[in-house]
């Protein structure tokens, strides 16, 4: 690979619009670029508003002249610009990594039945309940994946719940992991405000969230309960003075919110449904996200001081980095060894 490379980066969502996605491809990019290489993000614009299939066709033509010209492309997802990047790859005679993120496919299967079902368990024991699009989904995603010339996962969890689910080799994937930073701040909480994931979906099992925070003992302790959608710059303000963090999602892969929270030395509950537990589980508490209960204590233990302080020193004790700088590294020793 040459010193100076023309990179396509492929996301679904890139500021101004919010999200870890999308502050996951502006890093990159802006990283890429300070290493010198000439960095062209090609995202969904008006194509968000059109059905599956009608946006897919239309980013596919969007991408064509980037692609052309690009050395390296580079895909963050699986399906929404994976499927239409990766086919123009093909055709194109272009070598396309993937670099996956959430899982689409079960997101959308959870969002649709309303069912509480685990990332771990959802490829055992859901594919003979697929709707037809979803068999779909499943098939093409597949495609997507084993005609792509590599694929990145961020943590070893993920890797083995698809190398399993969609018949991956190990050869033809590699692990890159997510952003550690340095501490960042060690701000005292204002209130006792747990921040929360913004986004309204199902899996984030925020019903059950709310259900606790809106109990009268959460309420008699001053906990407060805070999940807006706001921009990144201004979450990260808020996050230096609250009180904790805290997800309970029925699966999380590598959640930016909890590396966040650790950044800013704040203590965290996370699901133990969660791809990096692995490397964080010294860092935080952990509970079932189908146990209201267990849930429940975790809160108002917290809330109390002796294992406030406790959990404070956990997180400021967690030390591992991992740089953007050395994430750009690896993806471009990801594609010097196709």
């Amino acid at each position: 690979m040459k010193e100076k490379q023309k990179i396509l980066i492929a996301t679904g969502i890139f500021p101004p619009k919010i999200g870890g996605p999308a502050q996951y491809a502006k890093n990159l990019k802006e990283t890429f670029e300070k290493m010198g290489h000439v960095v062209n993000v090609k995202t969904y614009g008006i194509e968000n508003k059109l059905p599956t299939g009608i946006r897919h066709s239309l980013f596919f033509l969007k991408i064509i002249l980037a692609l052309l010209f690009a050395d390296a492309v580079f895909i963050l997802d699986t399906f929404s610009v994976g499927l239409p990047t990766v086919l123009a790859c093909k055709i194109f005679s272009k070598r396309g990594i993937i670099r996956t993120g959430g899982d689409f496919l079960w997101e959308q299967y959870v969002e649709r039945t309303g069912r509480k079902i685990l990332l771990k368990n959802f490829y055992d024991t859901e594919k003979n309940n697929f709707s037809l699009k979803e068999k779909m989904i499943f098939k093409l995603t597949k495609w997507t994946l084993h005609n792509s010339s590599k694929v990145i996962f961020s943590t070893e969890w993920q890797r083995d719940i698809f190398t399993k689910a969609y018949n991956l080799k190990d050869t033809d994937t590699c692990i890159v992991e997510n952003y550690y930073g340095e501490k960042e701040s060690d701000k005292e909480f204002d209130s006792k405000i747990f921040l929360s994931s913004s986004r309204k979906i199902f899996l984030k099992n925020s019903a059950l969230l709310h259900k606790i925070f809106d109990s009268w003992k959460a309420k008699r302790s001053g906990a407060i309960l805070l999940n807006e959608n706001i921009p990144f710059e201004e979450f990260i303000e808020k996050m230096r003075t609250c009180y904790a963090v805290i997800i309970i999602s029925f699966s999380e892969i590598s959640p930016n919110i909890i590396l966040d929270a650790i950044r800013c030395n704040k203590p965290f509950i996370c699901t133990r449904e969660v791809g990096i537990y692995d490397r964080i589980k010294d860092a935080g508490i952990f509970v079932d996200p189908l146990n209201e209960k267990e849930i429940e204590e975790a809160v108002l233990n917290l809330l109390t001081e002796e294992s406030y302080k406790k959990a404070k020193e956990k997180v400021k004790n967690f030390n591992f980095i991992h740089t953007w700088n050395k994430i750009a590294e690896e993806f471009i020793e990801a594609y010097k060894s196709l």
